[in-house]
């Protein structure tokens, strides 16, 4: 048995729901132009606006394991995020994510900020408190897959 199983207390149903409510909080925040998406565009939006981004999500198939670059960007957004206190998820399932927000496949959706809600939104507590819990359980960045359907 290895550590992730030992501290891993998640159900099916549990990981399915925060996977819903992720869907649902990114197509809100798309419909509310509250998305950026790419690793570049991110890191620039943690670089001077921090404060706005409430939750990032890092998007990493696992074809895109041995990209060095990819893997360097994500640690320095990984560090800002962490520096910021922004929740962040760790998601495979590039194809799902791209099917969600209604972009093309080949566009960059390997990191997704999601900038501060109008109004808090109860699918965003939902992540949050899995993102917290995953903490306190030695999960950080907690991992995600989003599946096809």
């Amino acid at each position: 048995m290895t550590l992730e199983e030992l501290v891993s207390c998640s159900t099916d149903t549990e990981m399915q729901s925060v996977c819903d409510c992720l869907e649902e909080v990114l197509k809100a925040a798309r419909d509310q132009e509250r998305l950026t998406v790419g690793v570049y565009e991110s890191a620039k939006l943690m670089n001077a606006d921090p404060d706005s981004v409430v939750l990032c999500v890092l998007v990493c198939d696992e074809e895109d394991e041995c990209d060095v670059a990819l893997q360097i960007h994500f640690t320095l957004i990984r560090a800002f995020c962490c520096e910021a206190g922004v929740d962040m998820l760790r998601v495979s399932g590039m194809r799902r994510l791209a099917t969600v927000l209604g972009e093309p496949r080949e566009r960059d959706l390997h990191c997704i900020l999601v900038t501060s809600p109008q109004a808090e939104r109860e699918e965003l507590g939902a992540v949050g408190r899995y993102c917290s819990e995953s903490r306190t359980r030695n999960q950080w960045p907690p991992c995600i897959t989003l599946h096809e359907r």
